[in-house]
């Protein structure tokens, strides 16, 4: 068996057409064809008022900051268990993170503890939809409602994932995807920010565009433009947009491929789990996720240590995730962990992601089944 990596980028073979049209029409900068075909298929896929494609989902981050109005001694609310991102575009308005502790079984924030952490000074909530997995959303949204807070939601990792039959990212003030390569639909780098108010759509185009009306302009609303807010240069390169519109596209072409490698992993790995042996992936009935990570738990951070080394051993690349953001200088310096921290470093010890990615092979995630059962000897 040759390495197994850990992630490969997906390809669907489309994309190389499409950059090459966006080459010959001469036009590679940013809000090209490709990128308004994109902004229209995500908000046809999620049923929010404007979606944006952005560099990256940190850009999509740093602009609902801005859409929030966060100010120097705000106070933002998320889990510590998630991507650096999060909490720095929030940290570079000013704002101060108050850590939360998460879930056990989703790995999700933990719904019941946000309210208490709520101060004067609380302006937003930050849900990070863990794996693809949705955060319990009607819960949050009620808090956010009763306190008049945003609701930012990092689905990140939620692309094509729903709760309750609502797509991640457009259930909340604002939803900030990425099209990393290592996420399901990818650009390489790139993003978009979802924007469920029709109020602040205006308001995210000029941000986007540098803090120029200029999308006003090109649509013949204004006769120039000019500089009218905070902003920064937010659009995604045609080429890239070029590329990801072949995924988006027909984005049942990934799913399709992705879920039974998800399935087959979870049926495999179920005879260890019912030993008590590791953890499985927990899935709320309420959500239906798009099968963006296969994980396991084990018992500890020295077994994981052990098993890690046994699968890279045997050519499977396969890793660990977050360190929590709380335990980090920076986390130390701009944030704070509210109440006890339960469960938040303890899960992130236990945790080992297996290669999942589109063109997974059959064969290849039983190799890795089979190496994982012969580390615990079975």
């Amino acid at each position: 068996m040759n390495f197994i990596p850990f992630n490969v980028p997906p390809y669907i073979r489309t994309e190389y057409n499409y950059i090459k049209q966006a080459i010959e029409l001469h036009k590679i900068s940013g809000d090209g064809e490709f990128t308004k075909k994109c902004n229209s298929k995500l908000e046809e896929m999620t049923g929010t008022a404007k979606a944006l494609i952005t560099t990256s989902g940190t850009a999509a981050l740093e602009m609902s900051a801005i859409l929030a109005n966060i100010q120097p001694g705000d106070e933002v609310i998320m889990p510590s268990y998630t991507f650096v991102s999060t909490a720095n575009a929030f940290v570079l308005r000013g704002a101060k993170i108050v850590f939360v502790d998460i879930r056990p079984d989703t790995l999700n924030i933990d719904e019941k503890l946000i309210e208490d952490a709520i101060t004067d000074r609380t302006k937003a909530i930050v849900p990070v939809h863990y794996a693809g997995v949705g955060c319990e959303m009607d819960t949050i949204c009620d808090i956010a409602k009763r306190h008049n807070l945003y609701v930012v939601e990092d689905a990140a990792q939620g692309v094509n994932a729903f709760y309750k039959g609502q797509a991640l990212g457009s259930i909340g003030d604002f939803g900030c995807f990425s099209f990393h390569e290592t996420k399901n639909y990818s650009s390489g780098e790139g993003g978009a920010i979802l924007i469920n108010d029709n109020d602040n759509i205006e308001r995210a185009e000029i941000i986007r565009e540098k803090g120029t009306n200029r999308s006003k302009f090109f649509r013949g609303q204004v006769d120039k433009y000019t500089w009218v807010d905070v902003g920064s240069s937010y659009l995604q390169s045609e080429l890239n947009c070029a590329y990801l519109y072949a995924q988006l596209e027909n984005p049942d072409i990934i799913n399709n491929d992705r879920m039974p490698s998800w399935n087959m992993y979870n049926e495999l790995l179920t005879p260890l789990a019912d030993k008590g042996i590791i953890e499985l992936p927990f899935i709320p009935n309420e959500c239906t996720h798009n099968a963006h990570m296969y994980y396991i738990k084990v018992k500890n951070l020295d077994e994981r240590t052990r098993m890690l080394k046994h699968l890279r051993g045997n050519g499977i690349g396969a890793v660990f995730h977050y360190i929590p953001l709380h335990s980090s200088p920076a986390g130390e310096k701009f944030g704070r962990f509210h109440g006890e921290d339960k469960v938040t470093a303890k899960e992130s010890e236990r945790i080992i992601r297996l290669p999942m990615y589109y063109g997974l092979k059959d064969n290849e995630i039983e190799y890795v089944v089979g190496k994982i059962n012969g580390f615990f000897g079975a």
